[in-house]
């Protein structure tokens, strides 16, 4: 469901105003009247507003078609009260793609000023000449000031910010890329921590944006791990092989048992050998919720849950579990049960894997010392 008000489709991607944005434009409209501005310059500084934010959508389309250009999809883009955010499928981790789609967005605003700047000039002659007040030549200057500040803002290098993405796609170039995701991160929580210090002194809309910076740099560098972590994983490795399958008929009261028996929360449901649903744990609390504890596991099993094969790529695999919402996965292998996926265990298989690796590492750091005083034994 969208959380705001959809604007369709354009160049096929969806177009969201999230609600928190009309609310802001509402409260700076009822700042202004209570302070005794009158309506029209009310609707003056509106229209900049909502013309600044036309140009905050077009920066976000820079980015999506770029993306389209590099055969990244996008699923939509969002206006908030800080800005606009496309989400792309996934970020390219080739350090040229991401270069050129991070940039996108700011040459766009660039080209905004190309264009506004001429306007603004002739009408400045045109005022001249007339000894007039054109209230369009104050509308443009402010248009550009605010678009060249965009440039400028979002080129500083606070990950993930677009100078921030600019920074990983250079380093990138020449480190791995969790290390360089590591890198700007640490970057970016910097310059949120000075953002909120100057916004703590001056705007309380750049104390915002250096929330949004700080949490946004720390969980893209956590998923970049996370990633590097699974690359190369298959599902087999990460799915538990020892589970309890629940029969169709039985009673949701039968069903609360297996739960308590046992840390498994969600059961595939097994009717003749093959899996025809998977009884989620919310579902079960929501039927003994309504009362239903002698209604069957059928009535209340969740009929539309995918399936991943024993093969997939984990990475694959946790992003279908991210997208459907649900917490666990059948895996089969052909059409055989042989497992179950659950992000609960993901989270742990990380866990050892990162030990593993956090060893692997250590030793590696230690074995040059050890030959070195080797040789001067």
């Amino acid at each position: 469901m969208k959380s705001g008000l959809y604007l369709g489709r354009w160049f096929g991607i969806d177009v969201i105003v999230h609600w928190t944005f009309l609310l802001m434009v509402a409260l700076l409209m009822a700042a202004q009247l209570l302070t005794g501005a009158s309506w029209a310059a009310v609707a003056g500084s509106t229209t900049l507003l909502m013309a600044v934010f036309l140009c905050v959508l077009m920066h976000e389309f820079g980015h999506a078609l770029t993306a389209r250009a590099f055969g990244i999809r996008t699923q939509d883009i969002t206006l908030l009260p800080i800005g606009g955010l496309a989400r792309l499928e996934r970020i390219p981790e080739n350090p040229w793609q991401e270069f050129w789609i991070a940039v996108a967005g700011p040459a766009v605003n660039v080209a905004i000023v190309a264009l506004l700047w001429p306007a603004a000039a002739v009408m400045g002659r045109v005022q001249d000449l007339w000894r007039g007040d054109l209230t369009a030549v104050s509308f443009l200057t402010q248009l550009i000031s605010i678009n060249a500040t965009l440039v400028a803002f979002n080129l500083l290098p606070a990950f993930p910010m677009d100078g921030g993405r600019v920074l990983r796609a250079v380093l990138a170039m020449f480190m791995p890329y969790a290390k360089a995701t590591n890198i700007a991160a640490s970057c970016g929580q910097f310059m949120a921590v000075l953002f909120g210090i100057v916004g703590f002194f001056t705007n309380w809309m750049l104390m915002l944006v250096a929330f949004f910076v700080y949490f946004a740099a720390r969980g893209e560098a956590q998923h970049v791990q996370t990633r590097s972590l699974v690359r190369g994983a298959r599902v087999r490795e990460a799915m538990v092989p020892r589970f309890r399958g629940l029969d169709p008929g039985m009673s949701l009261r039968a069903a609360v048992e297996e739960l308590l028996a046992d840390h498994q929360q969600d059961f595939p449901v097994v009717e003749r050998g093959k899996v025809i649903g998977v009884l989620h744990r919310v579902d079960l609390f929501a039927g003994l919720a309504q009362g239903r504890c002698d209604a069957t596991v059928r009535e209340v099993m969740a009929r539309d849950c995918q399936f991943i094969d024993e093969s997939m790529p984990l990475d694959q695999a946790f992003a279908v579990m991210q997208q459907s919402g649900r917490s666990m996965l059948p895996v089969l292998h052909g059409h055989s049960l042989v497992g179950v996926l659950t992000s609960d265990n993901i989270e742990e298989w990380l866990m050892v894997r990162a030990a593993l690796r956090q060893n692997a590492e250590r030793n590696a750091m230690d074995k040059p010392g050890k030959y070195a005083d080797s040789l001067t034994a």
